[in-house]
């Protein structure tokens, strides 16, 4: 009998959560990136951690996740800032999108005039 403790849903819920909080609040860093990419991601996310959970247990699995934030913050507290980008809003727009490698034209088609 698999007890509710023992089965896999909170890890779901737990990477699903994060993913959710994460693309309400930093989505608009990953707005060119493509729909399929981003989708993959979060499945291979979820897959690791459930997998590392059904194999070595919940604990080395959230473990991980709470490792797996050191590059975002990384990324959005010292690398960003340092390129004379806001780590929050992703501003200015033109050294983000050049960074990324993101074309400048769609920044410009999207902006109202």
């Amino acid at each position: 009998m698999v007890f509710l403790s023992d089965a896999l849903w909170f890890e779901v819920a737990i990477v699903s959560i994060v993913f959710t909080i994460g693309n309400i609040l930093m989505g608009h860093f990953e707005e060119h990136t493509p729909k399929a990419k981003r989708i993959a991601k979060y499945l291979m996310f979820l897959i690791l951690i459930c997998g590392l959970s059904y194999y070595f247990g919940r604990m080395v699995a959230m473990t991980v996740l709470g490792i797996s934030f050191l590059p975002t913050i990384y990324i959005h507290t010292i690398l960003l800032p340092k390129k004379g980008i806001n780590g929050w809003t992703g501003e200015p727009k033109e050294k983000y999108y050049k960074m990324r490698g993101w074309d400048l034209e769609k920044l410009y088609r999207n902006r109202p005039k």
